[in-house]
């Protein structure tokens, strides 16, 4: 099964401008050669070896900073071992972080509650605006951190201090809270791939093998979208939305057993939504549009309006165009006017959008072209429609298959977060916590014991290049904070219902609303 992500490296054969394919292609160079030369010769597992002590911990990343936590994460392997895939076999043992305010005094703990290979520990009772330095340590070695060099990136702070050391300590800063009262937080994911067997092969690149799952284990986007589900609902998410690439190839199968893990979280219409994707697009046989049938029942369009308590939320089918135009995005007429028209009748008030494609792809590593992102025509026509409506605050945008914060000054008042796939590394989703005075975006990794296993499994997809592109250059590209008028929202307490299509009004419907 063809992985979602064959857009961004499938740009190597869509002639993207010829600086940004010398660019790219002088850094992807390197690692297709060491994928061709890995497909032509599969190392054999190696065993452990019989000294106990033996154990490498690699792969540090500070996934997740709040103003009063911080999830860090590692893995522990056996060094001189290989899975088959250039990967340390895992080395199961205790984790823990040890941090404080000052680099010389480490004074605080927290600990993992087990021995692990996939280390996974949360920071709580944090300060807000407040600089922190920790070293994550298994088994009294310290931890060395996903190196991001290729796109001048730090995967392990919010500065550069302990960069050039053997294993920190390294530092962050925890942001200022969003201000005034905390209303609702909405989890923002994409890129589920039901159906899909095999993460990462290219078209048109033969040799770059791609990942499949361990034999005898669960399906991996079944591991992943279950763990979305239930991370969500314990991170305490009052709403889900879902920005396409449900299913791998929009097989009816696919795309009831993604309805039947979302339907974990709640009613679809209600407390989830869902749009189309690319790869939900409609068969080329009698199964027809089996996402529009799946999810909506065949009725009515794929692109909605729905106001929860003040808050509205527009989900567009960025699919929705003539031709087949391979992945690229597009807006029917129709919908494109709808949608432009909804903003203009309500340019105050505050609105969440979500859809698969992009308007833009800023500062990738891969060379972009028309596939990676929304029709270039409609994409200014909609962010000249956000400069005239100072309401939006949110554009959620999945289909990169990486965690990237946009601020674009046609629109400054909106900001364009892409969400990594929820499929396969870093593997989770992105937060919105939404308060009167402004908001919160922070990224998580699905924690489930299968979902770690899988998204470090995972993590050497293109080539070994997979950490450049998805987990995000900085922090800040996962985590942020924006302030901004939402007063106007009610402190939701239950969902309403959803009011598909462009013929309804965006009356609220089924909800309950503190004042």
């Amino acid at each position: 099964m063809r992985c979602c992500f064959s857009s961004p490296l499938a740009a190597l054969s869509a002639l993207p401008a010829p600086g940004e394919f010398l660019r790219s292609g002088a850094l992807l160079a390197p690692a297709l050669l060491r994928a061709a030369a890995g497909a032509l010769h599969v190392p054999a597992r190696k065993s452990h070896p019989r000294h106990p002590d033996t154990l490498a911990a690699v792969h540090l990343e500070l996934v997740t900073l709040t103003e009063d936590r911080a999830v860090i994460t590692w893995y522990t392997g056996v060094p001189g071992t290989d899975d088959g895939l250039g990967h340390m076999l895992p080395a199961v043992t205790e984790g823990e972080i040890v941090y404080g305010t000052h680099p010389a005094h480490l004074n605080r703990t927290a600990a993992e509650d087990r021995p692990t290979a996939h280390h996974h520990v949360e920071l709580t009772g944090l300060e807000p605006g407040q600089t922190y330095y920790y070293q994550a340590r298994s088994r009294g070695r310290t931890a060395a951190p996903t190196q991001l060099h290729l796109v001048r990136g730090n995967a392990v702070g919010t500065n550069r201090y302990g960069f050039g050391s053997s294993g920190g300590p390294y530092s962050f800063t925890t942001p200022q809270p969003p201000p005034g009262r905390h209303l609702l937080s909405i989890a923002l994911c994409n890129d589920l791939h039901l159906g899909e067997t095999t993460a990462g092969l290219v078209a048109g690149v033969p040799l770059l093998r791609g990942v499949a799952q361990e034999p005898g284990l669960a399906p991996y986007p079944e591991i992943m979208s279950r763990a979305l589900v239930e991370e969500a609902r314990r991170r305490g998410a009052d709403l889900l939305l879902a920005a396409g690439d449900i299913s791998a190839g929009g097989a009816p199968r696919d795309l009831a057993e993604a309805k039947r893990i979302l339907d974990g979280f709640g009613t679809h219409g209600q407390d989830y939504f869902v749009v189309r994707g690319n790869h939900d697009r409609p068969g080329r046989d009698s199964e027809g549009d089996s996402f529009r049938q799946g999810f909506l029942g065949g009725q009515g369009p794929a692109y909605f309006s729905h106001d929860l308590g003040g808050l509205r939320i527009l989900g567009l089918d960025t699919y929705e165009k003539q031709g087949n135009g391979a992945d690229a995005g597009g807006l029917g007429a129709e919908q494109l006017s709808w949608f432009r028209a909804r903003l203009k009748e309500h340019r105050d008030q505050p609105t969440v959008v979500f859809g698969h494609h992009p308007l833009a792809v800023r500062d990738s590593l891969f060379p972009v072209a028309g596939g990676q992102r929304l029709n270039r025509r409609q994409a200014r026509s909609i962010l000249d429609a956000y400069a005239d409506a100072p309401g939006v605050f949110l554009h959620h945008a999945g289909h990169t298959h990486r965690n990237k914060r946009t601020v674009l000054p046609q629109a400054p008042h909106v900001t364009m977060q892409e969400v990594s796939a929820v499929k396969d590394y870093p593997g989770g989703f992105c937060m919105l916590r939404i308060h009167s005075g402004g908001y919160a975006l922070n990224h998580y990794k699905t924690s489930s014991g299968p979902a770690r296993e899988w998204g470090e499994r995972s993590r050497g997809l293109a080539g070994g290049l997979w950490p450049h592109h998805a987990l995000g250059r900085s922090v800040g590209d996962r985590n942020s904070m924006t302030p901004h008028d939402l007063s106007g929202i009610g402190h939701v307490r239950a969902q309403a219902t959803q009011l598909p299509g462009p013929r309804q009004g965006p009356e609220t419907a089924g909800i309950s609303v503190m004042p």
